[in-house]
């Protein structure tokens, strides 16, 4: 076990979030990755039905409901759907930046699967965002 791991029973404890299940607790990785799945198959639906799917169309319209929703809404229509939403991890508004520093690390993808103690992947962690459970 890990020292960090060791100073907390469970992820986000040492950000002062609720245990696992409870709402505002830290999202777990399926709901992260369920979410994505819903992002990039509707992108892919609406990159097919209107763009005749070009990868490049499919990838803005993407990136595009990342940006616009997640500073809107407070996540994308994956989010909402798992029952997750986006905050900084100080508080207040995510702003526009962080939803494109965000997204342009999700494209590298491996960001989004490296997550450290707390559930949180690089993506979010250079955004200074994290990921709740509704």
């Amino acid at each position: 076990m890990s020292e960090a791991t060791a100073d907390q029973d469970y992820p986000g404890q040492r950000l002062g979030l609720p245990p696992q299940g409870s709402s505002g607790s830290i999202a777990t990785f399926g709901r992260r990755i369920a979410a994505l799945v819903i992002d990039l198959a509707c992108a892919a639906l609406i990159g097919l039905a209107f763009f005749d799917y070009s990868p490049w169309a499919t990838n803005l319209v993407f990136a595009a409901v990342q940006i616009v929703f997640i500073p809107t809404l407070g996540g994308s229509p994956g989010h909402r759907i798992m029952g997750l939403y986006l905050v900084r991890v100080s508080g207040g508004w995510v702003g526009v930046w962080r939803p494109i520093i965000r997204t342009a690390l999700l494209f590298l993808v491996i960001p989004a699967v490296v997550a450290d103690d707390d559930h949180r992947g690089l993506h979010d962690k250079a955004a200074g965002t994290m990921l709740l459970r509704r």
